[in-house]
């Protein structure tokens, strides 16, 4: 399923297509939407999708708020790969699912802080 016909299915009374200034309750993340396998009421953002560490978000439904396309990225075989900017609500809990190496000991020490540190260098200031 591409990403348009996904955000069609998206509950439209509570999910309104972006257009203005920053919204003051919501923050930005952008990637390319999936349809959580499992669980209707979530959805899956792939952060950085054609870069170096894709990071995979997952986040209820319910909240989010806007959705603003964005132009699409290119792989280099020519293909396109929709994105799309969610605004999230604030205060909202999403998930980060990261993989890891299964060694002894198993490494993913160290990538929290890349992963943080990559998502708060991509924010915009709010003046919070």
């Amino acid at each position: 399923m591409n990403s348009a016909n996904f955000l069609e299915m998206l509950p439209l009374s509570s999910i309104a297509k972006y257009a203005g200034s920053q919204p003051k309750n919501g923050l930005p993340f952008t990637g390319y939407p999936r349809q959580h396998p499992s669980e209707k009421d979530k959805l899956i953002l792939v952060n950085d999708p054609l870069g170096p560490g894709p990071t995979v978000l997952e986040f209820k439904l319910e909240d989010v708020l806007f959705v603003e396309e964005i132009p699409s990225a290119v792989t280099e075989a020519g293909e396109g790969v929709p994105l799309v900017k969610l605004w999230i609500r604030r205060g909202a809990h999403g998930v980060i699912l990261e993989p890891f190496e299964v060694n002894d000991p198993v490494q993913f020490a160290g990538k929290v802080r890349e992963i943080r540190e990559r998502f708060l260098h991509n924010r915009p200031q709010t003046g919070l």
